[in-house]
């Protein structure tokens, strides 16, 4: 999250604002984590910079200080009031009269004297202003219906951050994601990383991207979108359905786009009403808890909710034409079953002739909805997959000839990729393990071919593997004042790295594969330990051989380059970069170099994999090392991330420092 700060620059009235700026704001700032704050000083007179206007827009967060009669001040915070709804916080000393505009809204006093005696209060209020959900502009409290201009349009990303989003692998565009904090354009940044991951299903990452752009905007309506999305395939339907209940809060939505949240939230109340029966072995029981649950009910309605707030959306339609469409045949198969949530028989009945009824016509209005949509993209000379595929689907809950559901299947998959197939074979299934719309169920299965992991039935859920990525101090070079590695420990270190490793193998799941850099000591021996254990290694190289060779393993001596070497041969090897150099968009990164961006790099390709399932060995004395890329700072940023961090004391296994 980044601040703007808007002041008077330095002693005004008495008043030493950068000492205000510096006891108070800033510390606050910092306590909360937030970022950006540097302010500029408007030198001509009624002028104001572009520059101005793009923080002024962009800053998640602005703290203006109002104590005294200062025209830039005040014509910078309309300018934000006209902006932006929410989080502008105003603080100011005892010194000038308080404007009359102003003495509705709520600030914050400090004693000009003595700033820093209000740091606690300021942090707390501040807070709360990050937190809260209430407009703060009187301009948007005056006028509700009124739209924010999107804050995006002013942040240009740079082509290169493009470029290397395009490029990059799953772990790859986690540490893009952390890499773009702090700067201006972050929280566009991470939509670029966000959008990526969502779309080659890394939703791990995705989650944690797109949770840090709804930190700065808790109803965003990409960010809550897709997390609905994102959370539902990570199995959390709670959070799911809480991120697009918020997409329901805004005023004021498209159409198009409400009827995507209540089709999601259909999906949902569909996977929870499928995990209520689906583990039944027996059929009637399967159909019994089918009908009886009342997901299926809350599915339908959020799914016709959904294609009645938008005909053009068919495939909610469809959905809802399904979930009613399974109502109606449990419940012309079980009658008793249907009839315990009426209190005569003749209710039951009328109320399900009624459910056919309203099945006949939205089963027409979805196939004029698909018929629609094939008839737009004939139009643009286009072609969709999921449209042909949607009109096959409602064959199968319409016709009466099962060779018709068959043949709509063979053309709409002709060419398709096997997630397709999937896709359909699993709604499919749905049916066929309720036993009804048979015959057309089982023309549609055939025409698939069968399963390449049979039918389709779930597998038992097992602990998932872990990912274990190891971190430690390189052989001391010879004559280095203060060891830390030295050379006659390796052995030592060889037994602690092995113990670790086996018991991490023995915890639920066991281990899938290690990751580690090439280094001389640590490094080296985790690649060799794994491999005389049967677990394999990949190897992370910040540079090239001859480079890396250069900074991390030559200088110890002995015969870690051979070693180096024999496990270049064996192991699949990524190297980061191709010098020491950052790319041109990274370069103005503060207190950041190529050895922090490795660490990052090898975390966030083991979370890519692992999740939360990640453990880190270091090999460590516990101390700061030699600089910002040593083992102390991805231990903090595995921590960060909530990974299981196992410490090798070094201090305790060599006897040194």
């Amino acid at each position: 999250m980044r601040a703007f700060i808007v002041r008077p620059f330095g002693v005004k009235k008495d008043i030493d604002f950068d000492q205000v700026s510096k006891q108070l704001i800033e510390p606050a700032l910092t306590a909360l984590g937030v970022t950006g704050r540097d302010t500029i000083e408007i030198v001509t007179p009624g002028n104001i910079h572009s520059d101005m206007f793009q923080r002024l827009l962009t800053a998640d967060l602005v703290v203006a200080d109002v104590s005294i009669h200062n025209a830039n001040v005040f014509y910078e915070l309309g300018i934000r009031h006209a902006l932006r709804k929410r989080r502008t916080f105003l603080l100011r000393t005892q010194q000038d009269d308080y404007p009359f505009d102003l003495q509705t809204y709520r600030y914050l006093t400090y004693d000009q004297k003595n700033p820093a005696a209000s740091l606690g209060a300021l942090t707390e209020a501040l807070r709360q202003s990050i937190a809260s959900e209430t407009p703060d502009s009187p301009v948007f409290q005056w006028l509700p219906e009124l739209e924010e201009p999107s804050p995006s349009s002013f942040l240009a990303v740079p082509r290169g951050f493009h470029e290397a989003v395009d490029q990059a692998q799953a772990g790859d565009l986690g540490l893009l994601g952390a890499e773009a904090e702090g700067f201006e354009w972050e929280s566009e940044g991470w939509r670029i990383v966000g959008r990526a991951q969502y779309s080659i299903k890394a939703y791990r990452g995705a989650a944690a991207t797109w949770e840090a752009i709804r930190r700065i905007d808790p109803l965003d309506l990409e960010a809550n979108t897709l997390l609905g999305t994102i959370y539902q395939r990570l199995g959390n339907l709670t959070l799911s359905d809480q991120a697009l209940q918020r997409v329901l809060e805004r005023q004021q939505l498209e159409p198009s786009d409400r009827a995507e949240v209540y089709a999601l939230l259909g999906r949902n109340a569909k996977t929870r009403w499928k995990g209520s029966w689906d583990a039944e072995p027996a059929l009637p029981a399967r159909r019994e808890k089918a009908l009886r649950s009342p997901f299926l009910e809350e599915s339908y309605e959020a799914y016709a909710r959904a294609f009645g707030t938008d005909l053009n959306h068919f495939y909610s339609g469809l959905n809802a034409l399904a979930m009613g469409s399974v109502l109606v045949e449990l419940a012309q198969a079980l009658p008793e079953i249907w009839s315990e949530r009426f209190e005569r028989d003749k209710d039951a009945e009328s109320d399900l002739e009624e459910r056919r009824e309203q099945r006949q016509k939205l089963a027409a209005a979805v196939e004029l909805s698909i018929a629609a949509a094939q008839a737009r993209l004939r139009h643009e000379e286009k072609t969709d997959l999921w449209v042909e595929i949607s009109a096959a689907d409602l064959t199968v809950l319409t016709s009466k000839r099962p060779s018709r559901v068959a043949d709509s299947y063979r053309k709409a998959l002709a060419g398709a990729p096997g997630f397709a197939f999937g896709a359909v074979r699993d709604q499919l299934c749905i049916y066929r393990d309720l036993e009804i719309l048979a015959a057309n169920v089982q023309a549609g299965l055939a025409a698939l071919g069968p399963a390449p992991d049979g039918d389709g039935k779930p597998v038992a859920a097992t602990a998932p593997p872990r990912v274990l990525l190891f971190t430690g101090h390189m052989i001391d070079t010879p004559g280095r004042p203060e060891p830390r590695f030295p050379p006659d420990k390796e052995g030592v270190a060889r037994q602690a790295i092995q113990q670790a490793i086996e018991t991490e193998r023995r915890r639920p799941g066991g281990v899938t594969f290690g990751l580690a850099g090439g280094a001389s000591g640590g490094d080296v021996l985790f690649h060799e330990i794994c491999a005389e254990l049967g677990i394999p290694t990949r190897l992370f190289l910040a540079l090239p051989r001859d480079p890396y060779i250069q900074e991390s393993v030559a200088p110890a001596n002995g015969n870690w380059v051979e070693r180096f070497d024999r496990l270049t041969e064996k192991l699949p090897v990524r190297v980061l970069a191709e010098s020491q150099d950052l790319p041109s968009w990274l370069a103005m990164k503060r207190d950041y170099d190529i050895w922090q961006r490795n660490n990052l790099w090898m975390l966030h390709n083991a979370l890519a994999e692992g999740g939360e399932h990640v453990t880190l060995i270091a090999l460590w004395n516990g101390q700061g090392g030699d600089g910002p890329g040593g083992t102390g700072d991805l231990v903090e940023r595995a921590r960060q991330r909530q990974a299981r961090v196992v410490i090798l004391d070094t201090k305790q296994l060599f006897g040194v420092g």
